[in-house]
Order: C-alpha cells, then structure tokens, then sequence
C-alpha cells in the first residue's frame, strides 16, 4: 500500500509544476486546431471529387 501513497503523493507533486494555459492560449489553440481540421478535411475531400472524377472518366470510356 506504501507503493500507492507514494505515487499519488508524487502525481500531486508534479502537477503542482504544471503551467496551464491561460483562456486566451485555450482559445487561440482550440481555433487552430479547428482550422486546421478543417482544412484537412477540405483538402481530402477535394482529392476524392477528383479521384471519383478521373475513374468515373476512365471506366465510362
């Protein structure tokens, strides 16, 4: 049972050490990942409307 007490001891120790984000950082960062989803997202769907496209064309004639 030591073992345990010694790691949430420890776990509560390190956490002390975090530095959290500010509003603004969590913000700013949940914006960019959000943009950068949908860019992705954007990106991929181009590439299968043209894939779709250039097979579409090549198996009808």
């Amino acid at each position: 049972m030591s073992k345990l007490s010694n790691y949430i001891r420890e776990s509560a120790a390190e956490m002390k050490k975090v530095t959290w984000p500010t509003k603004k950082e969590t913000y700013n960062y949940t914006l960019m990942v959000l943009g950068v989803s949908l860019g992705t997202a954007l990106f991929l769907g181009a590439l299968d409307y043209i894939f779709s496209w250039g097979f579409n064309l090549i198996i009808i004639k």
